[in-house]
């Protein structure tokens, strides 16, 4: 069946070539994520995937699957992507912290990341199918792994989620990426090791909503629009992160979370915030929204990502990059 919608694909059937295609599309997009760091950049990765692939159907050979032809070209575009500086952010916004604001307690390098919506990674297998898989597909779009990947130098990375999540063999990447698998296992070896020496190493799979949760979730939610910051940082670990990428300033401890919230305008001005709950890299997440007086409405001001562990938030991710807005269909305005 496969072979004779190739033939009908390379005689320039369309359809022929969605059908080849289009189940791994989603899954292409995934991979795309975790390289890039951004849905946006994923997604046109995967649309200059099936285009290359669509144009090289002639030298397919046939000696892979499908699936790994197809994650060969992703996998070298993005990495193309990666080497492109015209396709990087050239400045972070935000490079020291916003008036007023406390000493951050470390500045981290920054990392242009964005998040990406749970509605994109439902219904995808928990586990790739290669022998050599460590991670879960859910874990592995979580946001301290996605960081993680983000501080390796590209090929780690290639190299990493081929291995480690997707479980291709060292042989099939080092073809893959036209590379030597002396080249792949010393590149992986180093990739490890960086993930080991995170301050937050990922080393479990997302867990379903539970009860709990929800009703942490709930009480969250009614003290950050409350603006009941003794109540937000008691919700939260005594080595709890605030995190705000790209801007390299981070905040750990309730204390100096505590403090940084303290100085934020969101609550000072005295304007009405709603949130909106989403998932996002496996985890809860809010759309946030603060009032405008003037216009009759609430404005969203970003997205942030709540990390969870046990009966406590971990870390608190937050992303004002509001370009993200419409893969998670979030509005761009309330009634205010």
């Amino acid at each position: 069946m496969t072979d004779a919608v190739l033939e009908r694909a390379r005689a320039g059937d369309e359809a022929a070539f969605r059908t080849l295609s289009d189940p791994y599309r989603r899954e292409l997009q995934v991979h795309c994520y975790r390289i890039l760091g951004s849905v946006q950049d994923a997604e046109d990765m995967v649309q200059e995937t099936m285009l290359a692939a669509w144009r090289g159907l002639a030298d397919y050979e046939g000696r892979a699957s499908v699936r790994s032809w197809l994650y060969r070209i992703a996998t070298n575009r993005c990495l193309n992507a990666l080497r492109d500086s015209g396709r990087r952010p050239q400045a972070v916004i935000g490079s020291s912290p916003p008036p007023d604001a406390p000493e951050p307690t470390r500045w981290g390098e920054p990392v242009w990341l964005q998040p990406y919506p749970d509605s994109l990674i439902d219904g995808l297998p928990d586990r790739a199918e290669g022998p050599d898989t460590r991670y879960e597909t859910k874990e592995a779009v979580g946001l301290a792994f996605v960081t993680g990947l983000q501080r390796m130098a590209p090929q780690q990375r290639a190299v990493l989620v081929l291995r480690d999540v997707l479980g291709y063999r060292a042989s099939e990447v080092a073809e893959m990426l036209d590379s030597t698998e002396a080249s792949v296992n010393s590149a992986l070896q180093r990739a490890r090791a960086a993930l080991e020496a995170m301050p937050e190493r990922p080393d479990g799979g997302a867990l379903p909503e539970s009860a709990a949760d929800r009703a942490l979730l709930s009480s969250f939610s009614d003290a950050f629009e409350n603006g009941d910051i003794e109540a937000l940082v008691a919700m939260m670990s005594e080595d709890a992160w605030l995190r705000m990428p790209p801007e390299p300033h981070e905040y750990q401890g309730r204390r100096a979370i505590a403090e940084f919230f303290r100085t934020r305008s969101i609550w000072q001005s005295g304007r009405p915030v709603q949130l909106v709950p989403t998932r996002a890299n496996g985890e809860p997440a809010f759309g946030y929204y603060v009032s405008d007086p003037h216009a009759g409405v609430a404005r969203i001001s970003g997205i942030f990502v709540l990390t969870l562990e046990g009966a406590e938030i971990a870390a608190m991710t937050r992303f004002g990059d509001n370009g993200v807005l419409p893969y998670f269909c979030l509005p761009r305005t309330l009634p205010g």
